[in-house]
């Protein structure tokens, strides 16, 4: 994303709501009828649900309100849920990592705290999680949980060290944790 522009307003969209087909070109459908352009998102399905989260921005002038009043009926007839949060310029500025990204993996059977006292470790160190995904996976009488954070580690922390810090979790838990560095690749 390029440099923000002051005459250029900003906006959060969520849509979340029953899997179905077209929830996404409904969404792009109306943005594009507003003359948005959509900078950033991250779409994904989750169990039975779909929950997308876009960058929206247009030329000032350009209102919340007009935005929200445009995602109604595109809400009501697909059944979902739209928030729009408006955004500061500085908030939607690319800032890149200042330490090397690492992608640490979970893998186990499942159980409740498996989230929590992972994310709560690296919160704790202020190692900063950038994109967290899970999956339950296998069978109901045999449930497998699989987690995939990929986070940007604090100066002078390594994957070992990270790996050192997991491993009381690792044993309580009973699962296992692999963690790895992530090579940026320039285009």
């Amino acid at each position: 994303m390029d440099e923000p522009k002051s005459d250029t307003a900003y906006f959060a969209v969520s849509v979340i709501g029953k899997d179905r087909p077209g929830i996404v070109a409904g969404a792009a459908e109306v943005l594009y009828r507003l003359g948005c352009n959509i900078e950033d998102s991250s779409c994904t399905m989750l169990a039975g649900e779909f929950a997308m989260i876009l960058i929206v921005t247009h030329e000032k002038p350009f209102s919340k309100a007009h935005l929200v009043e445009e995602f109604v009926a595109y809400s009501k007839g697909m059944e979902l849920s739209v928030f729009v949060r408006g955004l500061k310029r500085d908030e939607v500025e690319y800032h890149s990592p200042q330490g090397e990204l690492c992608v640490i993996t979970v893998y186990g059977a499942d159980r409740p705290g498996i989230v929590y006292r992972v994310t709560r470790e690296l919160a704790d160190r202020s190692i900063n999680i950038t994109d967290l995904n899970t999956k339950l996976i296998g069978t109901s009488a045999a449930p497998v949980y699989i987690l995939v954070i990929e986070a940007e580690l604090t100066e002078g922390t390594s994957s070992e060290d990270v790996e050192r810090l997991l491993h009381t979790i690792k044993e309580e838990l009973a699962v296992e944790i692999t963690v790895r560095i992530v090579t940026p690749v320039a285009l």
